[in-house]
């Protein structure tokens, strides 16, 4: 049998010509004529916050903006001292990303409080949903900050990080669209965990799994942390291409890319004794002002990040790369200069909802696979502050950050599935 013709029987006419439209809202509001930039405590986040407030509405929800500027819309339970069941994802793209990262989750979620409505089902426990705001890292090169605020997990400092692309400080960008920032410089937290009975995040998958095993939904046993510097500098001396020779020189992009492949290296070796790790260099560059064919580059700015599940495996990497720029600064007569350090904890699902999601599939006749997620979610935040967390991926073709992401909504509505038998069961206890 089919993915397809498996799939077939949960397909809901009405609720998938919603579920285009809404997509299709969401892509006008920030498309910039190649991709989707919808970027963190912009304008363009705020206007799709609008769009799901509004749909939320239309359903029946009543909605707030919480003190962190994020929407929360709530299907009232019928014992409010009960922990409530949270679900949702984030809003904001990268620059010229696709229209699917986050909005899925946030779509989706919208879509199960939407059915309990529909069959008139009043929850023991609320359920709310949370369209978060600044999960992704592009703009200020820290992620999960809309959900990092529920906790009181920012710090002063990070308040005071400039935007990559206009220089705008986030505490300033986070007051402009109605955080109250001073309480989330204090570290308050707007919600005690323990009020939490569970995050439930649908999310498309970023890489080329479940289109490899040909399935529509995985559940997601853990996600992999970071270690990242926006900009290091590699510091030499300018010269003539012609004049210096190799032993008297102080080649900063040699430097580099002598550091790249010794990491490379060291990487291979770490991957073949069972290690889970990724590296990644996503950003390069010389001073455009100066850099020529025939000078010796005096400085080339990169960036740099590590992702793993395994704590000890993200220090020992780090390690890894301190010492080699030490090593290749002797060697190239070179020095490296990092900008602060940024982390960003990884964490494991809740092996009970795991196992919840994982029945809820099989019941509904939907093949499905346990994968670790290789990119980071606002699940990481909530597992982390322990609120028992857990994921469903949904099939996407053509990975992540890019406008190419090609998400089938008839796989959405798979996912939708498994997370509504799920969140219907748990809260009706």
């Amino acid at each position: 049998m089919t993915a397809s013709a498996i799939r077939e029987p949960h397909a809901r006419p009405a609720e998938f010509a919603r579920l285009t439209q809404l997509f299709e809202r969401l892509k006008r509001s920030a498309f910039d004529g190649i991709g989707i930039s919808r970027l963190a405590y912009s304008d363009k986040e705020s206007e799709a916050l609008d769009i799901i407030e509004a749909e939320a509405l239309q359903i029946g929800l009543t909605t707030e903006r919480d003190a962190a500027a994020n929407l929360v819309a709530t299907l009232p339970g019928t014992n409010e001292n009960l922990p409530f069941i949270a679900c949702g994802s984030h809003l904001d793209s990268v620059p010229q990303g696709g229209n699917y990262d986050g909005a899925a989750g946030v779509v989706a979620a919208l879509m199960v409080l939407a059915r309990m409505k529909q069959e008139n089902i009043r929850p023991r426990r609320t359920v709310k949903l949370f369209a978060l705001r600044g999960e992704e890292s592009a703009r200020f090169g820290k992620p999960y900050l809309g959900s990092s605020c529920l906790f009181g997990a920012l710090k002063p400092s990070d308040l005071r990080i400039a935007a990559q692309n206009d220089s705008r400080l986030l505490g300033d960008c986070m007051r402009t669209v109605g955080v109250e920032v001073d309480r989330i410089a204090r570290g308050e937290a707007l919600l005690e965990p323990s009020s939490i009975a569970a995050w439930i995040e649908l999310h498309i998958e970023q890489g080329p799994v479940l289109i490899a095993r040909n399935l529509p939904v995985g559940i997601v046993t853990g996600i992999r942390g970071n270690i990242r510097h926006r900009a290091v500098e590699c510091v030499g001396e300018a010269g003539h291409s012609g004049a210096v020779p190799r032993w008297l020189r102080h080649d900063a992009v040699f430097g580099m890319c002598d550091l790249i492949a010794n990491l490379d290296s060291h990487w291979r070796t770490l991957l073949e004794r069972g290690h889970d790790l990724v590296l990644t260099s996503g950003i390069v560059s010389t001073d455009s002002e100066v850099n020529a064919i025939a000078r010796i580059p005096e400085i080339v700015r990169f960036a740099f990040e590590i992702r793993s599940q395994s704590r000890a495996t993200l220090e020992a990497a780090y390690n890894l790369f301190l010492s080699e720029c030490a090593a290749v600064s002797k060697e190239r007569g070179v020095a490296f200069r990092f900008d602060e350090r940024v982390e960003a904890a990884g964490a494991a699902m809740d092996k009970g909802w795991v196992e919840r999601l994982t029945t809820a599939a099989a019941a509904l006749g939907l093949p499905s696979e346990t994968i670790p997620s290789g990119a980071g979610h606002d699940a990481a935040v909530f597992a982390n502050a322990g609120v028992p967390s857990a994921m469903i991926f949904v099939r996407n073709q053509n990975g992540s950050h890019n406008p190419r992401e090609a998400m089938e909504i008839s796989d959405l509505i798979a996912g939708v599935d498994v997370m509504h038998a799920a969140i219907r069961e748990a809260a009706m206890q």
